[in-house]
């Protein structure tokens, strides 16, 4: 071999070990989180490792988990970041998740993750069922503002309650759950049908309610805490309330879909899900994050919410998930919104 031809089969490796080196791994994650924060988690994990990237594919919680279903056979999603715990057990009970005990998953409150070992999906944070009063609108209507849930079947409110659809909203369905899990499930059907008469209608978005409230659009928005206090620190006429008989409630989780070709790098996601830096991270959009202590009291909300939080059956609410929504429509969807 002559000297030139060495040359080029030195620089020839070169190049390929250097190729190698910068070689992206590209991961498709399936995710409902508020689009508002997409860019910050993928700026922040990012930068800490810059041989992945995240290519975000977004729609609400409903939309996600039935797309996710309807790709069983043919997964596109490498993860999913921030979708409903009781969506990833859904999927889990299809044999759709890839189990993982992530790096420092001990450090999590117990009640954000799977049970099994390795735990199949790994909660985040969590969105607590709230209520957005406008007290503007209230008083120029005479509507005192509700105490309990049982209140917003009151004849008064008729037509000035907004609350999300739980087949296409999480928020909507960890509502629907919490009041059976409270009620029963008899007596919460019949609940809904008396709340069903004061509905105006049902949003696909589990804020839209709150932002409704929060714009005069409504009286009262069945919403979730968070938004109700961004609009009211943005200056909105609100108060966010916490019914008396207790708040249904969801984790939003992270589980790595079975089959990725590109696993390594999912795991690496999702190790990086459950450290304090992105629960800090979960705290900008969620008062209540499953890293014990990596919260800050959010302005205008009760530093005790957890207590607010009823003891939430998530298996019992994923096994009867598909039944309680077929009931549900059949009863309520006349009121739902167009879809966009």
């Amino acid at each position: 071999m002559n000297r030139r031809t060495h040359f080029y089969l030195a620089l020839t490796a070169a190049t390929m070990l250097s190729s190698a080196a910068f070689a992206q791994t590209e991961l498709t994650v399936y995710t409902s989180i508020e689009a508002v924060d997409l860019d910050r988690y993928k700026e922040t994990f990012e930068k800490a490792h810059p041989d992945i990237t995240i290519n975000w594919v977004r729609d609400s919680t409903g939309v996600m988990t039935a797309k996710l279903l309807a790709e069983k056979d043919n997964p596109q999603a490498d993860v999913v970041w921030g979708v409903a715990a009781t969506s990833l057990l859904l999927l889990k009970s299809e044999g759709m998740l890839e189990a993982y005990q992530p790096k420092g998953v001990e450090a999590l409150d117990k009640k954000f993750v799977d049970a099994d070992t390795p735990p199949s999906w790994v909660g985040m944070d969590a969105y607590v069922a709230a209520l957005c009063y406008n007290t503007t609108e209230g008083e120029k209507l005479g509507l005192k503002a509700p105490t309990s849930w049982e209140d917003l079947t009151k004849p008064e409110y008729k037509g000035h309650v907004v609350m999300p659809n739980p087949n296409s909203s999480g928020t909507g369905f960890l509502d629907v759950s919490g009041w059976m899990q409270m009620f029963g499930e008899e007596k919460a059907w019949g609940y809904m049908d008396k709340l069903h008469e004061n509905i105006s209608a049902y949003t696909h978005s589990g804020s839209k309610p709150c932002k409704m409230a929060a714009a005069g659009e409504t009286v009262i928005g069945v919403s979730f805490e968070f938004p109700g206090a961004k609009a009211k620190a943005a200056g909105a006429p609100i108060d966010i309330i916490f019914p008396t008989e207790g708040s249904g409630w969801e984790a939003e989780a992270t589980a790595i879909i079975a089959g990725t070709p590109n696993l390594d790098a999912a795991k690496t996601l999702v190790d990086w899900s459950v450290t304090k830096e992105a629960n800090e991270m979960y705290n900008v959009g969620y008062a209540v994050v499953a890293y014990p202590g990596a919260a800050k009291p959010i302005e205008f909300l009760p530093n005790d919410i957890p207590s607010k939080m009823i003891k939430n059956d998530f298996e019992w609410a994923a096994n009867n998930r598909a039944v309680i929504l077929k009931e549900w429509q059949k009863r309520y969807d006349a009121k739902s919104e167009p879809k966009s």
